[in-house]
């Protein structure tokens, strides 16, 4: 036992669930169908930049140090070099920070204290976890398809059923 008691958290998170619902509900019902895209087509110019500013940064270091592609290529680097550079790259480094900074806080996170409450933290922690990096994954690998065939106000709306769902669950379920 926690030394929580477990009555705590259930009442004002059910009364959350509510409240995302119902302002996620209404959210979409406001949203026009396109909304998303000029988000979608904002990041991918920002993307484009990026390349862009990091292609011109290369070859300004190339022509200083007057280096020539076949000098890099004979250095090869070391595999363990290799492997800190693409785990460590700038485009984890953005990722890892966005998705930080974006989670904290957020209804994801809330959802995961209050079901911690009335559950076995362990298995939620591996739980919200493995369902974090199966969203996460689905979004990488399926992102731009479902962001052409399914709009933000319909996912918005979906949202905002299931907690409402979540919030009729708690108050059946009660604590554990």
């Amino acid at each position: 036992s926690s030394g929580i008691n477990a009555e705590w958290p259930l009442r004002p998170g059910t009364f959350l669930f509510v409240i995302f619902g119902l302002r996620m509900l209404y959210d979409g019902y406001h949203m026009n169908d396109d909304e998303g895209q000029e988000e979608l087509e904002e990041v991918q110019m920002e993307l484009k930049k990026k390349e862009e500013e990091l292609d011109n940064q290369k070859t300004v270091s190339d022509l200083e140090t007057g280096a020539s592609e076949t000098a890099a290529v004979s250095s090869t680097p070391s595999p363990i070099g290799s492997i800190f550079k693409s785990i460590f790259s700038p485009t984890f480094i953005t990722a890892f920070t966005m998705t930080f900074l974006a989670e904290w806080g957020d209804r994801s996170q809330i959802t995961t204290i209050i079901l911690s409450s009335r559950e076995d933290p362990w298995g939620v922690c591996i739980g919200g976890c493995f369902g974090h990096s199966l969203c996460t994954a689905g979004a990488v690998i399926g992102g731009r398809m479902i962001a052409q065939r399914i709009s933000v106000r319909t996912v918005t709306l979906i949202g905002g059923v299931v907690f409402l769902l979540f919030a009729v669950s708690s108050l059946y379920r009660g604590p554990s």
